[in-house]
């Protein structure tokens, strides 16, 4: 199965930023564990690729021309 990538960019940088945070302020107890939520964005940063956006049709990847 080839799944395209489809985050790219400051995109990217932002979910793991994003994740990371949220996934710390779970373990610390400051959210409460709703922030484990974090792992989604987490996840599709550190793989590039977002379901949603696929169905969106949605690309912040560089395209090679």
């Amino acid at each position: 199965m080839n799944i395209k990538s489809n985050v790219g960019g400051v995109d990217k940088i932002a979910r793991i930023v994003v994740g990371v945070l949220l996934i710390l302020l779970a373990l610390t107890g400051t959210i409460g564990a709703w922030g484990w939520i974090g792992v989604l964005p987490l996840a599709t940063g550190v793989f590039n690729v977002c379901p949603a956006y696929s169905l969106l049709g949605i690309n912040t990847c560089k395209v090679d021309k």
